[in-house]
Order: structure tokens, then C-alpha cells, then sequence
């Protein structure tokens, strides 16, 4: 037994030994190519960049990329780029994109199926833009496709790329002024099977999204797409927004004389882009507590007509157009406060609706879609009550609506700075109502507007004790001819002007109103430049 023992441990160490010299055998040359391996790998790593680089700005146009360091990692066929430059050759300061690492590797699970494709990650990719590079971009003549970004990305790995995604990003946009930045954070992005190898889909690519917008809003986006498809990337699924701060698009409101201050949007529903169709139809969208004027000034006139005349026709255009729909299937308007500011006038004057709520319904630019329904209710200049409710339809013939109008127990002295600006007097004391209906259909526009004022007094001593002589006069002659033109029995002072005509010309019975009440002059201050809008197609316009 000692004998067995002693010769099966012999045995038992030429074995061993002879699978150390089997595995040294094996071992110490693939730990030499290895070593060789990596060590070319570290000396091409230079040149391969200053390749790469190069390769990549033949591709851009108008851009230019610098690529701090670039690791080639020989097993498993990858590479590393870490601190990439792209700067706007017109305006290279700052950079338009700092990535801080992007990493491209081969697609391994493809490879079972025959596949050689790559993965691509950016990792904490920053984007920046601001007004002058925007303009460039805006302006500049060559579609995007064509400016070289996808070939750009390309030149980094020869592989195509299957897979991408991008973590924690960010984004920023500085206009000129004193505005807060637009900045995106913490942004996410997957998307898989981009060449189309497993599912042979319209929209092969399964993309998931999300993002920090402002300070505390979020974006998310859950679908699918076709990142190849030509002229321009598709996709389609369900994108959800939620408390968007919206005085951060204060750079771009105010570009069309919109002010907005505080006010936050919540939105949900399903997007579609491709080259045949494009859709966005939100299931619910919500706006809270916004504060937005428009803003109307002489030297802006021109401006503010134009703008008019370009968003009519693009209603125009869209409406029931083919391959295009938007749809809102409930938006609800709260604790806003929504005004009209004319500085054209001296004075200036303000005419808003605060405290205002409001639901908007089937809203659609195709007609099949059926009606839309309006309702909204606030504080008319902060004192009476304002209601409105309307229906809208997007006939072939045109704009199709009904408009309903009621505003009551309004204080007069509210409004002085209308009376000021457009009939030289304020008023002491007194109360207003409104009433208004029109309808529009196959072109002609009908309908009624009825301003009523109930208890005035023009003249107050007290109050117009430090005015001139003169403006104390014509007061006194206001007061007068708005004691003639009272209704006895209700001791309150009206006039009814009909509204009729094509959409594109509608007429209002100026002469009816002028006969009601002098100059037309409590019409006019109730509705500044009402009147004479309508006499020019302005009404349409809105």
C-alpha cells in the first residue's frame, strides 16, 4: 500500500508538471501577443487620432472637431475618445459641443446572427448654442443631413452603428438680453436594432428618452423610430411634458410681443414624424398660472400684421391638410391672467382678464374630428365677470366658429385709460357691461357687439378738480350727451352694432353706432380700435 501510494504521487507530479509545461507552452505566447498587441495599440493610439480627427473634420462642414485622447482597445475590436471639441467655425467661442467620453464597441449580440455592427455611448455630452451660432445654423444655405454629423460619427468607428445611447447630457441655449438660459440636464437616451437586423419594422429602432427641462419640468418619451430614414429621421410614440416653466421661452415670446411671467404647461399624448405623416394629438395639456400680454406698439405695427398674415396662412395651410394632424383632446387654462397692452396710444393703456379658467375640447385641424367647444370665465380688469363660450370647426370653406361674449358689473373707472386715450375724458363713477355674439360660416361672418354703461358720472368735482379749464369742459359736455342718449325707464346708456361681411372683409355698422352715441366714442374705448379694425379685415385676422 505504501508502494501504490508513493508511486501515485509520482505520478500525480509528472502530470502536473506536464500540464504547466502544456499551459506555458500556450500560455506565454498569447501572453507575449498580448503584450505586443497592447503595446501597438498604445503606440498607434496617437496617430490613429490625429486619423480620426482628421477623418472627421473632412466630414463636418463648418464645423471643426478636436479629440483630446484616443484609447484603441485591440481585444474586443473597441476604441475610447475622451474630451471632443466641436466648435462653429463662424463663431468658435464657446464650443457648441464638449463631450467628455465616447465610447464605440462591436455589437456582440448581432454577431450571432451573422452581424458586424457597433455600439456607440456618449457620456456626459454638453451642448451649447447661443443667438449668433443659432442665426448661423438658421441661415446657413446646406440642409443639415448634408453638413456631415452622421458621417462625422461614422469616421470615429468603421463599424455601423446598431446601437446608441447617450448619458447624462445636457443642453443650453443663451439668447441676448437678460434671460434666463434654456437648459436641459440629466438627459437619457437608448436606442436599439438602428440598422433594422432583428425586427424588419416601418420603425425598427425601440427609442426611450427623458430629461430635466428648466428647473423642476421633465420630459420623457417611450417609441419607436427609423433613425436611417430619408430626408430626415422618423419616429413615433408617446411623449409626456410636466411642469415646464414657461417664462423660460421668454427669448422667443417675446420676438412675436408676447410677455410672459411665471406659468407652468403639463402635456401627454402620442407624436408621429415621418416624411408622410406627421401627428401630434395630446390626450390632456394643462397650463397654470401663467401671466402673458400682448403687446402692441407703433413701430411694431408693420411687424404684428405681417405676423398675422403668416399665421393665418399657415392655418390656412394646415387646415384638413393631408398626412397632418393636430389634435387636443382637452386643454385646461387656470389661475392665468391673459391681457392686451396697446402702447401705441398715449396714454397706454391695459385691458386683461385675471383670475381666468377655461377648458378647450376637441380641438382639430381636420374636420372629420368634429367640433371644438370653448368655455373660459375670470375678472374682467379685475372687477366683473367675464364669461365666454365658443365652437369651432375646420371646414374646406374656412374658419367655422361661434362666438359668445358676456362681461357684466364691470367699475367704469376701471377703464379710464381707454376713455383717456381714445376719448380725452375718464370717468368719475359708473358700470359697464358687454354683450357680444358672432358666427362665421362658408366665408361670412355675422353677429352683434353691445356695449352698455349703466349709472355714469363724467364729471366729478373732486376727482377733475386739478384739470385745466378746458378738459373740465369737455367733460362736463360728455357727461351731457351721455344723460340724452340714456334709456329713461333703465337709466343706462347703450348702442347695438351689427357685424356682417366676408370673412376676409367683414363690415360693421359704423354709422348705426356713430347715430347711438357721439364720435362713437364709448365704443371705441371699450373696444380700442375695434371698429376700425373690423372696417379693415382686422377682426379676421385675429
Amino acid at each position: 500500500m505504501v508502494y501504490s501510494q508513493s508511486r501515485f504521487s509520482a505520478i500525480t507530479k509528472s502530470a502536473l508538471r506536464g500540464a504547466r509545461r502544456h499551459w506555458m507552452a500556450i500560455g506565454i505566447p498569447i501572453a507575449v501577443i498580448l503584450i505586443l498587441a497592447y503595446a501597438t495599440a498604445f503606440l498607434i493610439d496617437e496617430p490613429l487620432r490625429r486619423y480620426t480627427e482628421a477623418k472627421m473634420n473632412h466630414a463636418l462642414k463648418g464645423y471643426t472637431a478636436r479629440i483630446g485622447t484616443l484609447d484603441f482597445h485591440p481585444i474586443g475590436f473597441s476604441l475610447t475618445l475622451r474630451n471632443v471639441v466641436i466648435t462653429q467655425d463662424a463663431h468658435p467661442d464657446p464650443p457648441v459641443l464638449r463631450l467628455e467620453r465616447l465610447s464605440a464597441s462591436v455589437h456582440w449580440r448581432a454577431l450571432r446572427s451573422g452581424k458586424v455592427v457597433g455600439d456607440v455611448e456618449l457620456v456626459r455630452p454638453s451642448v451649447y448654442l447661443n443667438l449668433p451660432q443659432a442665426r448661423k445654423e438658421i441661415n446657413d444655405p446646406t440642409p443639415v443631413k448634408q453638413r456631415g454629423w452622421q458621417d462625422a460619427l461614422q469616421a470615429v468607428y468603421p463599424l455601423k452603428i446598431n446601437y446608441f445611447e447617450i448619458r447624462d447630457g445636457e443642453a443650453t441655449y443663451i439668447d441676448q438680453g437678460p434671460f434666463k438660459p434654456l437648459h436641459v440636464r440629466a438627459i437619457e437616451l437608448i436606442a436599439t436594432d438602428i440598422r433594422n437586423r432583428r425586427s424588419h419594422r416601418a420603425y425598427p429602432s425601440d427609442v426611450r428618452f427623458s430629461a430635466i427641462v428648466f428647473e423642476s419640468g421633465r420630459v420623457s418619451g417611450d417609441g419607436q423610430a427609423d433613425l436611417l430614414a430619408e430626408p430626415n429621421p422618423a419616429f413615433r410614440g408617446d411623449v409626456d411634458l410636466s411642469n415646464i416653466e414657461l417664462d423660460y421661452f421668454k427669448p422667443i415670446t417675446n420676438r412675436y410681443n408676447l410677455t410672459v411671467d411665471r406659468g407652468v404647461l403639463s402635456a401627454g399624448g402620442h407624436v408621429e414624424y415621418a416624411q408622410n405623416a406627421q401627428t401630434v394629438s395630446l390626450t390632456h395639456a394643462a397650463i397654470d398660472g401663467i401671466h402673458v400680454d400682448y403687446v402692441h406698439t407703433a413701430p411694431t405695427a408693420a411687424t404684428e400684421k405681417e405676423t398675422r398674415q403668416k399665421a393665418a396662412e399657415a392655418a390656412k395651410q394646415a387646415n384638413n391638410a393631408p398626412g397632418l394632424l393636430v389634435k387636443i383632446n382637452e386643454l385646461r387654462l387656470t389661475r392665468s391672467t391673459v391681457g392686451y397692452v396697446n402702447k401705441a396710444t398715449t396714454p397706454s393703456y391695459r385691458v386683461f382678464l385675471s383670475d381666468t379658467d377655461g377648458t378647450l375640447t376637441n380641438l382639430s385641424n381636420q374636420q372629420v374630428e368634429g367640433t371644438a367647444v370653448a368655455k373660459l370665465k375670470g375678472l374682467f380688469m379685475g372687477s366683473g365677470t367675464a364669461h365666454a363660450e365658443a365652437t369651432f370647426r375646420a371646414d374646406q370653406a374656412g374658419p367655422s366658429f361661434n362666438v359668445g361674449v358676456r362681461i357684466e358689473e364691470v367699475d367704469v373707472t376701471r377703464l379710464n385709460d381707454l376713455f383717456r386715450a381714445y376719448g380725452r375724458f375718464d370717468m368719475a363713477s359708473g358700470r359697464f357691461d358687454f354683450y357680444s355674439e358672432l358666427d362665421a360660416k362658408d366665408g361670412v361672418v355675422t353677429g352683434y357687439i353691445k356695449p352698455l354703461f349703466q349709472d355714469l358720472q363724467v364729471y366729478s368735482k373732486e376727482q377733475d378738480k386739478d384739470k385745466p379749464a378746458l378738459e373740465k369742459m369737455y367733460e362736463h359736455i360728455v357727461g351731457g350727451v351721455a344723460k340724452v342718449l340714456k334709456n329713461r325707464p333703465r337709466e343706462e346708456v347703450a348702442t347695438k352694432a351689427q357685424v356682417i361681411g366676408r370673412i376676409d372683409n367683414p363690415k360693421v355698422g359704423t354709422l348705426a353706432a356713430l347715430g347711438g352715441l357721439v364720435e362713437n366714442a364709448f365704443f371705441k374705448a371699450i373696444l380700442p380700435g375695434f371698429d376700425a379694425e373690423i372696417a379693415r379685415g382686422g377682426r379676421a385676422e385675429k
